[in-house]
C-alpha cells in the first residue's frame, strides 16, 4: 500500500500547541458549534469510511456544513489535522477482553505483551487508514504518550534495558501491522477485482498441479493437504512464538540478575 501521507509533515509547533492545548483559542466563526474536537472527529469518521485520501479541508467543510475557511481558524491544514487524528485514535477506550486483562493489577509481562498486540490489532482494524500513514516521525501528543506509558509499565522490572523495552513495543506493533496489512489487502483485492479468493486461487490450480508433478519443487509438493487451510490462525501462532522468544531472553536476564 503506497501513500504520500506522513505524520509530522506540517507545522510541528502548531501541531504540538493543538495537541497539548497551549496555543491561542480560535476566534469564533460563523458556526459557533464548530470546535476542534468536532473537526477531528469528523476527519476520523471520514477516513474510516473512505480512507485517508478522502480527507481534505474542503471535504470536511462539506461534511460539517461550514465554509472551508472556517476550518482554518482551528487547524492550519491537513498535515496538522493528521497529527491530531493519530493522537485521537490512540486515546480511544480499550474495549477488548485483552484490554480488560491488561488493566488488571498484577498482570505478568507475557499477558501484557499479548494484550498489547491484540489491542493494537483491534485499533488498526477499526482504522485501516493507519496502515497508509508514514509514522516514522510521529508528533507526540498526550494520548500517544499515555499509550506508550501503558505499554512500558509491565516491562519495567524484567531485566531488559530501556532501549530493549522500546524495541519490544516496536516489534509488537510491526508484527501486528503486518498481519493487519495482509487482512486489509485481501479484502481490497476482492473489492477491486470482484474476484473471490476461491476463484483466484482456483484459476491457478491446473498450473500448480503441473508444477508439483514436474519434480522441480519437492518441498512444496510434499506439503500436507491442510497446509494452506484458512482455519489456521497465523496471528496466534506468530504471537505465541514472539512471546516465547522474549521469555527466553527475560529468563536469562532475571537468572543472571538473581545470581549477582
Amino acid at each position: 500500500m503506497s501513500s504520500t501521507e506522513a505524520s509530522g509533515s506540517g507545522d510541528i509547533s502548531r501541531s504540538l500547541e493543538l495537541l497539548w492545548g497551549t496555543g491561542p483559542r480560535p476566534s469564533r466563526g460563523p458556526k459557533p458549534a464548530l470546535t476542534l474536537d468536532r473537526i477531528v472527529t469528523a476527519a476520523v469518521e471520514l477516513a474510516d469510511a473512505e480512507g485517508i485520501a478522502a480527507v481534505s479541508m474542503r471535504r470536511l467543510s462539506t461534511e460539517l456544513g461550514t465554509g472551508t475557511m472556517s476550518l482554518y481558524r482551528y487547524v492550519p491544514g491537513k498535515a496538522e489535522l493528521l497529527d491530531l487524528m493519530l493522537d485521537r485514535v490512540q486515546g480511544e477506550p480499550l474495549d477488548t477482553p485483552a484490554a480488560a486483562e491488561r488493566a488488571a493489577s498484577g498482570q505478568d509481562w507475557r499477558s501484557a505483551v499479548d494484550a498489547m498486540a491484540r489491542e493494537h490489532l483491534a485499533l488498526v482494524r477499526r482504522h485501516p487508514w493507519l496502515l497508509a500513514i508514514n509514522r516514522a516521525r510521529t508528533v507526540l501528543g498526550p494520548s500517544a504518550l499515555r499509550s506508550l506509558e501503558a505499554s512500558l509499565g509491565p516491562l519495567s522490572d524484567i531485566g531488559l534495558s530501556d532501549p530493549e523495552k522500546i524495541s519490544v513495543v516496536l516489534m509488537v506493533e510491526s508484527y501486528v501491522a503486518g498481519t493487519a496489512r495482509r487482512e486489509f489487502e485481501t479484502v481490497e483485492a476482492v473489492r477491486e477485482t470482484g474476484l473471490s479468493d476461491e476463484r483466484f486461487w482456483g484459476s491457478q490450480e491446473p498450473y500448480l498441479e503441473s508444477a508439483m508433478a514436474s519434480g522441480e519443487f519437492p518441498g512444496l509438493a510434499g506439503l500436507s493437504p491442510d497446509t494452506f487451510d484458512a482455519e489456521f490462525d497465523h496471528f496466534e501462532f506468530g504471537l505465541s512464538r514472539l512471546i516465547d522468544g522474549l521469555e527466553k531472553l527475560v529468563s536469562e536476564r532475571i537468572g543472571r540478575r538473581d545470581k549477582a
